[in-house]
């Protein structure tokens, strides 16, 4: 017996626009996987204990608002405090091409961009992480 896969998904920052976070928690949902889903304007300080909290796999997040390059170092750098560094970081939103190499260079493990189908990230998300056993 196992455990599914848990993920975070969450919304930094100011941006009020969390249709597509909704939408990604849905399909993740449907696929197996549980969710938790923060709602809008968290912090990463936030949002990384919340993670830890739920002892989540992942953190999703979405961001529309041009912050990416902040937030995702930020959510990165506050888990690697936390002795934490297992949480894979992922997410979606508007993310310029020329961002991507510095973001994976950061740590996260995948950018989504408008047009990648949820059964991309489903299928990405159970790809890179794994059941655990119940014990």
């Amino acid at each position: 017996m196992t455990q599914p896969i848990r993920v975070l998904i969450a919304k930094a920052g100011l941006d009020g626009h969390d249709r597509g976070a909704k939408i990604i928690a849905r399909a993740l949902r449907d696929g197996g996987i549980e969710v938790i889903y923060t709602g809008l304007h968290q912090t990463p300080q936030m949002i990384v204990d919340a993670a830890i909290q739920e002892d989540v796999q992942a953190v999703g997040l979405s961001i529309l608002s041009g912050a990416h390059m902040t937030l995702f170092k930020a959510v990165i750098d506050l888990l690697a405090e936390r002795n934490a560094t297992d949480i894979v970081v992922f997410g979606g939103g508007i993310i310029p091409d020329e961002d991507r190499d510095e973001l994976s260079r950061i740590g996260v493990a995948q950018v989504f961009t408008p047009g990648t189908s949820t059964e991309e990230v489903v299928a990405w998300v159970k790809g890179n992480l794994s059941t655990t056993p119940v014990v």
